[in-house]
């Protein structure tokens, strides 16, 4: 796998509603961006009770690896103290290996690794990778994919643009995306986004 830099997660029995009129792969890396989604939501909070805890520990020894220009505040709503549960599912994830691999994503994985909870708890990549990518990476070189339409039930992303929906020959229903139900974490997103 050293020899790979990108990687796009694709799962069985997913669907993608809408013709790619672009190369993702191309677009991450011209733009420089280290991750993409199209779905975020809360994490069941009882599959991480201590993860958080750590996560404040280890920015606290590093600080030197938090991104000047970071994602915290979509994470957390009073600048760290508590986690509000969002993350990126990772079903779809298309993401820079270099980045999972450099010194402050494998020093927090090592970090977290050491502390028990993939294994005691439920600790899994969805939170994992999140938190890793909105901490280390500058909020700019994060990127939801709105123009790709993404299902993996129960869940779909469906652009929520018209042109973009038309531009792309998408067969989803707009009226039933998830970005915006009370589950998802997009309007959160887009708050933070806003500044």
């Amino acid at each position: 796998m050293l020899k790979y830099r990108w990687y796009w997660r694709i799962e069985p029995e997913v669907h993608f509603h809408c013709d790619l009129q672009f190369d993702p792969f191309l677009f991450m890396e011209d733009n420089n961006k280290v991750y993409g989604w199209t779905i975020t939501m809360y994490e069941f909070e009882k599959t991480i009770p201590t993860l958080w805890g750590h996560v404040r520990d280890f920015m606290a020894l590093h600080p030197e690896f938090i991104a000047d220009d970071n994602a915290l505040g979509f994470m957390s709503h009073d600048g760290g103290n508590k986690y509000n549960l969002c993350h990126f599912w990772s079903n779809f994830e298309i993401a820079d290996m270099h980045f999972w691999r450099g010194p402050a994503y494998t020093a927090f994985f090592e970090y977290l690794d050491s502390k028990g909870g993939f294994y005691y708890e439920r600790w899994g990549d969805a939170p994992v990778h999140s938190i890793g990518a909105a901490l280390f990476a500058n909020k700019s070189q994060l990127h939801f994919f709105d123009e790709i339409g993404y299902e993996h039930n129960p869940y779909t992303h469906c652009p929520q643009k018209v042109d973009t929906w038309q531009k792309g020959k998408c067969s989803c229903d707009m009226g039933k995306s998830f970005d915006y139900d009370g589950y998802s974490c997009m309007k959160h997103w887009d708050n933070f986004i806003r500044g």
